[in-house]
């Protein structure tokens, strides 16, 4: 057992959870899978529905390219295998926002198959989350149950909408760490740029798969790849936040051990996560593979890429986050902690590169992921749209590291930045802020409280921390203007410490 296993302890002894992820990501993509139709959030009801969205008789899906590029491209994000033949299937179910009565997918024959996402914990230790496979398929539209208290109400916008289907293997062993792998595939697909990452509008959303199970039962699943070690999974559907797949897996593994240690059995299922209760609800018995009578799509042909096309789009593929982390620490000396922090975003990355050429590398992210990132999480801002640029942020750290202000003042100057005062240099120059290093000025001011306070002075002898007194009473003479390392130089000599 890791020790990073989440035991939770029940009336008969303890149990670990088990979790496996399908994390639906829609393709960054204008159209759709198989037609022309726009794709985008916020158009009126059905106003992005062609008549292939809308399964009108005799119309044919044609695939769209740019998708299939997006999915190499992922594929690839994710170390995994590209299959250079994969094949559209038919996966049969009736749903009101399904016109077709059934939905292209891949299913024995997908476009990508096993792959690894390496993970951060909180702690800084990292795990691997095996991928089985990447596959597309088309979303379903959409029923709105709060139009009108006597009907339902179907929009297909979103109907043929370009997924991908990404799915891990139960290499999960807390909720933590669930959130954690769903952060990190976002961060690449992001980077990527192969889906906008944008989990409100439902562009990201997971599928969590949780089973309990006693301890060491894990490890022969892992010795043997048996599953039957491993307790019945039940299926949370489309949970749209990093917190509601904790509190849902927190939530759903307390009631599947409550129901096995009141001697009951878990029924394989499909819940959903209800966010106002926390708590999660049957939705539907989970159906298996033959349920939904898979068979190839007769009206697609088998999709075969050219290995020369998939060298092409590997040599498009941008720096993806462990490798740009990796490289801010080499580069610029930062710690795994502040590297970790930064390449979260690849905004915040490409800024802080930005303000960091020539400067103080640890200072500038201090200031980019500590005071910037605060200012702009509280204003709802992204870091493209900071009023604040990455060469005026040089600029307050250029004067920080010459001495001209104390990192304190700097404070200040920042604030006067974020309020529109101008750059800092001309907030300095103009609001008085420099900081005072003429030792003349200092001297004097040091001499006048020496002899005001001989007493003070005379125990500092025997407690030198006692200084810090005096460092306080020079920088309040000073309006916090005088440099403090000057300030202590001095001290030190006149008090003979």
């Amino acid at each position: 057992m890791s020790e990073n296993t989440k035991v939770i302890e029940g009336r008969t002894g303890p149990w670990e959870m088990v979790l496996g992820l399908e994390v639906h990501a829609q393709v960054a993509s204008n159209a759709k899978l198989f037609s022309g139709a726009a794709v985008g959030f916020g158009a009126g009801p059905n106003e992005q529905v062609s008549l292939v969205d809308a399964a009108m008789p005799g119309m044919l899906p044609v695939i769209n390219r740019h998708c299939v590029e997006q999915a190499v491209k992922t594929g690839l994000g994710l170390k995994a295998k590209i299959n250079t033949w994969s094949r559209f299937d038919r996966k049969n179910y009736f749903y009101p926002d399904l016109p077709q009565g059934y939905q292209i997918s891949q299913f024995k024959d997908p476009i990508v198959g096993e792959g690894e996402v390496i993970v951060e914990r909180d702690d800084g230790s990292t795990f691997t989350v095996r991928i089985e496979r990447l596959h597309l398929e088309q979303d379903a539209g959409k029923s709105l149950h709060d139009q009108d208290p006597n009907f339902t109400y179907v929009d297909l916008n979103r109907a043929g909408t370009a997924l991908m289907e990404i799915v891990s293997r139960p290499d999960m062993r807390s909720a933590e760490e669930a959130a954690a792998y769903v952060k990190k595939l976002r961060t690449i697909l992001v980077y990527l740029g192969a889906c906008d990452g944008d989990m409100e509008k439902g562009n990201l959303r997971a599928d969590v798969n949780v089973s309990v199970c006693r301890p060491g039962a894990y490890e022969k699943y892992r010795e043997t790849g048996d599953f039957s070690h491993l307790g019945t999974r039940c299926e949370i559907k489309n949970v749209n936040s990093f917190r509601f797949i904790q509190q849902a897996i927190e939530y759903e593994a307390r009631r599947q051990i409550e129901i096995l240690e009141d001697g009951g059995r878990i029924d394989q299922e499909t819940r959903l996560f209800d966010t106002v209760k926390g708590e999660t609800r049957s939705m539907r018995s989970k159906e298996e593979a033959h349920d939904y009578r898979y068979f190839p799509d007769p009206d697609l042909l088998p999709l075969e890429l050219d290995p020369a096309w998939i060298k092409e789009i590997e040599a498009t593929l941008p720096e993806l986050p462990d490798a740009k982390k990796a490289r801010l620490q080499s580069q610029y000396g930062l710690t795994a902690y502040d590297a970790g922090v930064l390449i979260t975003e690849q905004a915040r990355a490409e800024f802080y590169e930005a303000a960091a050429k020539g400067r103080d590398a640890k200072l500038v992210a201090n200031w980019v992921t500590n005071d910037l990132a605060a200012r702009l999480t509280a204003g709802g801002i992204d870091i493209a749209d900071s009023p604040i640029r990455p060469d005026e942020i040089a600029e307050l750290v250029q004067l920080i590291e010459e001495g001209v202000i104390s990192s304190k003042i700097a404070k200040d100057v920042f604030e006067r930045m974020w309020a529109g005062e101008g750059r800092a240099s001309h907030i300095v120059e103009t609001q008085g802020l420099k900081q005072v290093s003429d030792t003349g000025a200092l001297e004097k001011i040091i001499d006048e409280l020496i002899a005001a306070n001989p007493g003070q002075a005379a125990a500092v002898k025997d407690k030198p921390q006692a200084i810090g007194w005096f460092v306080g009473q020079v920088m309040k003479a000073t309006q916090g203007k005088a440099n403090p390392g000057t300030v202590n130089q001095l001290l030190k000599a006149k008090l003979g410490i």
